[in-house]
């Protein structure tokens, strides 16, 4: 689509630069012209501008189509980057109890720390977390 865009500039620019010198040479009296020479440039000239015209409207079109593409991937890129931002806050919660259980604390402080299975608790504890994070999106619609 771009080289069918830069395409049709050129071919617009080059129109134009024609119909100015086509006119040039329909005003000048340089060079010695018969009527039937004054009618067929006219007819040139004529032609010339539709196609410009022709051009200006294919561009127009091609520009939005290339503006309807770029909005469907755009929306496409905002679904997936909301879609990655919440998988980001569901898999954060375990990162804050793991990381509160890993600080250089008195033991005694800490709930769960003298217990047997207090790792395997805390891990639940993580997991559940974040279960409960991913249903509470759920129900808000936030996944779709």
């Amino acid at each position: 689509m771009l080289r069918l865009e830069k395409s049709l500039l050129y071919f617009t620019t080059a129109l134009k630069s024609n119909e100015a010198v086509m006119k040039k040479l329909f005003r000048s009296d340089i060079i010695r012209k018969y009527p039937e020479d004054s009618d067929l440039l006219e007819d040139v000239i004529v032609e010339n501008e539709q196609a410009i015209e022709m051009a200006n409207i294919y561009s127009g079109i091609l520009s939005g189509l290339m503006d309807a593409y770029a909005s469907v991937i755009s929306n496409n890129l905002n679904v997936v980057m909301k879609m990655l931002a919440i998988v980001t806050l569901v898999m954060s919660v375990p990162n804050i109890v793991f990381g509160a259980y890993g600080m250089n604390l008195n033991l005694q402080g800490m709930p769960f720390s003298q217990h047997p299975n207090g790792f395997l608790i805390v891990v639940l504890i993580a997991i559940a977390l974040s279960v409960l994070l991913a249903f509470i999106f759920d129900k808000l619609k936030i996944f779709k």
